[in-house]
């Protein structure tokens, strides 16, 4: 065991916590899953087919795209998110890596 808890984040590990956070949440992981490949959704489409208000909806893909999981793009008066694969595969590659090196 190494005997130095308090030594600093490396800083992906820093932008991976923020992932983890948001994939935390039930209903954030439901969001998610609404996605088909390559599908882009708004926040009235998610709300539609959701038991949470359009409110509650809002606040989790706001987390959902401050951590990364969402990438969007406002076209008009509508953003439209879709999920931004490459910064999970990246993350979830990271921890990987780290599991086969430290085993």
């Amino acid at each position: 065991m190494k005997n130095d808890y308090s030594q600093t984040i490396p800083p992906a590990w820093q932008a991976m916590s923020k992932i983890f956070v948001a994939l935390g949440d039930e209903h954030r992981q439901r969001i998610l899953l609404l996605f088909e490949p390559g599908e882009r959704l708004n926040v009235g489409q998610i709300a539609e087919v959701s038991t949470l208000a359009r409110s509650t909806v809002s606040h989790h893909l706001k987390i959902l795209h401050e951590s990364g999981v969402l990438a969007s793009e406002k076209i008009g008066k509508e953003v439209w998110f879709w999920i931004n694969r490459d910064v999970l595969a990246t993350t979830f590659s990271n921890v990987l890596d780290y599991l086969k090196e430290s085993t």
